[in-house]
């Protein structure tokens, strides 16, 4: 299912870019019989392509196998850099590190077409959907951890005139081997409505539970305590999002309404009906003795430790690609934690969209040290 789906957004993307199959010539008058096996009929892979596959990697210039970089603590490297219109199509990695905190102290960052700030700022783990710096094996239609700890992106990232991308070690330990493989293609030219990839990380470590005057939960009509995926001005579109919940207290972590504002920020055009709901489960994700890991295409919940107690850790995802979520103006996508924000817990996101512009004011990434997941009892 995953693998079709990533077939049909590359085919799409590829249309939306200008660079699938090379355009027919018009015919002065129309063929007295179609070929049955001619045009849309034939997929996008089996017909003429105008583009040019390439990749940069980690691989040894000098043709032995020492096909990786280590990454000294604190330091940065330079994992990708192109000039000319293009669009990286896939990302893989896999990490040796001395630290077990790796995937949280190691941060992805990526600019377009020279943009003074990134568009893609976020620790590598939940870049990849791990937010709790564990690696848990998944696949959907555009992230995936597979065997051996290796990391994959499908998310089609279009440039007009160039690509950069890093990775730098913010932890206080070396790591020994990063391997890198990008796949990308290049082009003559983007249509002008081309938009640019965008993947943005947030936390709250705890969130505050709000409490009315009688120690009640107030209604939330405006979100205004939610956690925020995401906040940004253009015009483009949300294409999903991962969170990581640590658990700081017992009892169901979710019941949160997702809360979207588009083009207008005083009220959400499209609220939900709980946490587990927007993820694409129910009840619970089976409750606190039932509750099942899942991983599909576009929803899943592939880490689910120890659910509904305190300690309790969930990793969940969520895309939008049958629909997504379009916005001319403004976006801003919520949650609530927990019914009205009731619950005081960890929260740990990367929000993923496109947009006409290349880089965003993104809010400081939190320093290294409050980026590991732990428990915080009330």
């Amino acid at each position: 299912m995953a693998s079709v789906e990533r077939r049909g957004f590359f085919r799409g993307a590829l249309a939306a870019l200008g660079l699938g199959a090379a355009p027919r010539r018009a015919e002065a008058q129309p063929a007295p019989q179609a070929d049955p096996v001619a045009g849309g009929i034939l997929p996008a892979y089996c017909r003429a392509q105008n583009y040019r596959s390439l990749k940069q990697s980690s691989h040894d210039p000098t043709g032995g196998n020492s096909d990786r970089w280590p990454i000294p603590a604190g330091k940065e490297i330079e994992i990708f850099n192109q000039q000319g219109p293009g669009a990286i199509t896939h990302i893989w990695f896999t990490i040796a590190a001395q630290s077990v905190h790796h995937l949280k102290e190691l941060v992805l960052r990526a600019w377009w077409d020279g943009a003074p700030r990134p568009s893609i700022e976020a620790p590598v783990g939940d870049f990849f959907g791990l937010n709790l710096g564990d690696y848990v094996l998944y696949e959907s239609a555009y992230l995936s951890c597979s065997p051996g700890r290796s990391l994959n992106c499908y998310f089609v990232m279009p440039y007009r005139r160039s690509a950069r991308m890093t990775v730098t070690n913010e932890g206080s330990r070396e790591v020994g081997s990063f391997y890198s493989n990008i796949d990308f293609m290049t082009v003559a030219s983007l249509p002008p409505d081309t938009l640019y990839f965008h993947a943005q990380y947030r936390q709250a470590t705890p969130h505050k539970a709000v409490r009315g005057p009688d120690g009640k939960t107030p209604p939330n009509p405006d979100g205004r305590f939610n956690h925020v995926y995401v906040e940004t001005r253009g015009r483009g579109h949300l294409m999903g999002v991962t969170l990581g919940v640590i658990q700081n207290s017992e009892y169901w972590m979710g019941e949160g309404d997702d809360m979207i504002f588009i083009d207008d920020d005083s009220k959400p055009l499209i609220i939900g009906t709980g946490s587990e709901d927007y993820f694409l489960g129910s009840w619970n994700f089976g409750g606190r003795d039932n509750a099942k890991p899942f991983a599909y295409a576009q929803c899943g919940a592939p880490l689910i430790q120890s659910p509904e107690r305190t300690g309790g850790r969930y990793c969940c995802y969520r895309f939008h690609g049958d629909n997504p979520v379009t916005f001319t103006r403004y976006l801003k996508h919520t949650m609530e934690h927990g019914h009205g924000n009731d619950r005081a817990d960890n929260y740990y996101s990367c929000a993923y969209w496109y947009q006409d512009r290349p880089a965003t004011d993104f809010p400081p990434l939190p320093p290294v040290e409050q980026r590991i997941p732990r428990v915080i009892p009330a």
